[in-house]
Formats: structure tokens, C-alpha cells, sequence
């Protein structure tokens, strides 16, 4: 059974061909990042039209070859911007209604767990997945194909809203997260200890607080002799301390030896290398999308959609948009 998956929740045009839940045919992606790089950020009506603009071609060439194979369409419906998520499922349902396919709305952190499963074939639930992008970090446990539990998110900052932020303040170009990563690599991670926010207690995350370090720092900058590397190496590291010793403690805690990690900080090489390393201290399996997975991609939205359509769920006529929809199960245990 082949699904077609369409995604356009913040500033990605995405549509994407998935066989059977796992097995990626076609995954295409047309970035913004042109549009909104003079703004330093994603401006949601510019994000809307240009999701208007292109929608459709990025679907008529992902479908090119492979059209009449199409059994279903998954679509975005939250979380995301209310102009780009309606879209993406007003498209999704017009060409649902011209080939008289059914339509299945997905939710978009669902759909980052999934990113995982489609390059990775023996991953089976259970696992830990950790959500880290520009809008969530969020720790979910996937017990099985929709059937989850939230065990913490952000208080306040995501991870990916505090590397954009503080990017802004120290004036290195948009996308911020990636040039971080890039500028760090140059910087010594122990240079500035910046504080960590571990809320004890609990899994939830905290990333304020790093920002206003960051900016009272600078403000005193001019006493020290720190390079702006060693500031992105420093502020890097203190949010990937959280991140990974976080997730391998909830791990450890609910005896789950798979972790997955989805959402386009998932593509921080830092990141990356401190989840391997701690994989292979603790003798856990820790999964991490190819980079084009990271990031926002249709692929993920068709692969959760095949599971909603076999056990029927989400089938609508009429699909309306949550921007603040929260992870959630649809099976019941």
C-alpha cells in the first residue's frame, strides 16, 4: 500500500511516497529559506503564499511515475501555522476528492517518531523518542503504532527557538541552529559555563534561561576574551548536556533500550556525536534520521499515515487544523 504525504506545518513544501509504512519511494522537499532569510526568521503569511505557490508542483513531481499506484493521502494537521497547515490539508483533500482517495490527517510530531522507522526497518516499538526542533522537545514513549505517553516537554523555549535566538544575538546568519553547529566546531564546548536547567523531578526542559545567560554574557563581553566559536561551542554544549543526559536517564528509568530522535536539532552534529557516544556507554540503541529526515519532510506524514489508515483512523471528509496539537494516542491500550 503506497501513501502519499503532503507537509507544509511552518516553512517546508514537502510531499513524499511511502510504501507500506517503511519503504521511502519518492521524498521531495522546496525550502524557504530564500524567503525568509531577510527577515531572520519564518514570517507566517510569506510562508502560506509560498506554500500556495508551490504545493502543488512539488506534488505533481513527487506523483510523476508513480500516480495511479497511490491508495491514500496523509496530511499535516497540526501543530504548525494555521495558514500553512490549511494549505496543505486543502490541497490534500482536493486531490483526495478528484481521485477519489481517502484522506488522513497526521499529526506532525507524531510523524517526527516515524522518521526513524522509515530508514531504520528492524527498529520495533517499544522505544523513547525525543522530538527536538524549533517549536518542541518533547520526551515520548512509543509503545506501539499509535500508542504513546508524553514524559515531559519544553517549559519554555524549545531547543531549536534558543539556538535561533541566540544566533540573532550573536549575528550569525538564518537558519541560526546550522550556523551554531558550523561556527562551533571551531570553539572550545568548556570555554563559558553556561547553566544547565535539569528541574529535577521531572522530564521536563528548560532553554530561557540559557538565552539570558547567553545575553547578560555579551553584555559583559567586552572583559573577556572568549571568540564568538567558543560562545557557540560553550552554549552548544550546555544544550546538549540537557538533551542527551535527559533522555538517557528517562531511558534508563522505563527500561527502554531503543531511543529515537526526530526534529531538525536532530541534525546537530554535536548532538548526534554525544547520543552515539552515550549509545555505546550504556549498550542502548539510539536511532538518528538521515539528515534530510531531520527537518520537516512529507515522508514521515505518509509513513504515520499508512498505520492510521490500516487500523482506520483519522479518515475524515472535513479535516480541521490544531496549531497547538498535542502528541497523542489513537488506540487505545
Amino acid at each position: 500500500m503506497t501513501i502519499l504525504g503532503i507537509e507544509t506545518s511552518c516553512d517546508e513544501t514537502a510531499a513524499a511516497l511511502v510504501k507500506d509504512g517503511r519503504r521511502v519511494l519518492k521524498s521531495l522537499v522546496a525550502s524557504q529559506l530564500e524567503v525568509h532569510k531577510p527577515f531572520r526568521g519564518v514570517v507566517p503569511e510569506l510562508a502560506s503564499r509560498a506554500h500556495v505557490e508551490r504545493i502543488n508542483e512539488v506534488i505533481a513531481r513527487t506523483l510523476k511515475g508513480h500516480g495511479s499506484a497511490v491508495h491514500a493521502i496523509a496530511v499535516t494537521t497540526g501543530p504548525g501555522l494555521v495558514g500553512c497547515l490549511l494549505v496543505g490539508v486543502t490541497t490534500a483533500q482536493t486531490w483526495g476528492w478528484v481521485r477519489h482517495l481517502p484522506v488522513i490527517g497526521v499529526n506532525h510530531l507524531e510523524g517526527h517518531l516515524f522518521a526513524g522507522l522509515v530508514e531504520h526497518p528492524n527498529l520495533k516499538p517499544p522505544f523513547l523518542g525525543l522530538i527536538v526542533s524549533g517549536g518542541h522537545t518533547e520526551l515520548v514513549i512509543f509503545y506501539g503504532y499509535g500508542r504513546y505517553r508524553r514524559l515531559g516537554a519544553t517549559r519554555d523555549d524549545a531547543a531549536g527557538e534558543a539556538f535561533d535566538k541566540v544566533a540573532n544575538l550573536l549575528g550569525l546568519p538564518f537558519p541560526g541552529g546550522p550556523a551554531i553547529d558550523r561556527t562551533a566546531l571551531r570553539g572550545r564546548p568548556d570555554a563559558v559555563a553556561f547553566p544547565r536547567a535539569w528541574i529535577p523531578g521531572t522530564w521536563d526542559f528548560s532553554f530561557s534561561g540559557i538565552k539570558t545567560s547567553v545575553a547578560n554574557y555579551l553584555k559583559e563581553r567586552r572583559r573577556k576574551r572568549e571568540s564568538t566559536a567558543d560562545l557557540c561551542a560553550s552554549f552548544q554544549e550546555a544544550i546538549v548536556d540537557v538533551l542527551v543526559k535527559k533522555t538517557m536517564s528517562a531511558a534508563a528509568a522505563y527500561h527502554l533500550r531503543s531511543i529515537v530522535v526526530g526534529g531538525g536539532v536532530a541534525a546537530n552534529s554535536r548532538l548526534r556525536a554525544r547520543f552515539l557516544q552515550a549509545a555505546h556507554r550504556e549498550n542502548v540503541n539510539v536511532y538518528l534520521p538521515d539528515l534530510h529526515f531531520c527537518t520537516d519532510n512529507a515522508a514521515m506524514i505518509a509513513a504515520a499515515g499508512f498505520y492510521k489508515f490500516r487500523h482506520k483512523v483519522g479518515l475524515h471528509n472535513s479535516l480541521s487544523v490544531d496549531a497547538n496539537l498535542p502528541i497523542r494516542s489513537w488506540v487505545k491500550a
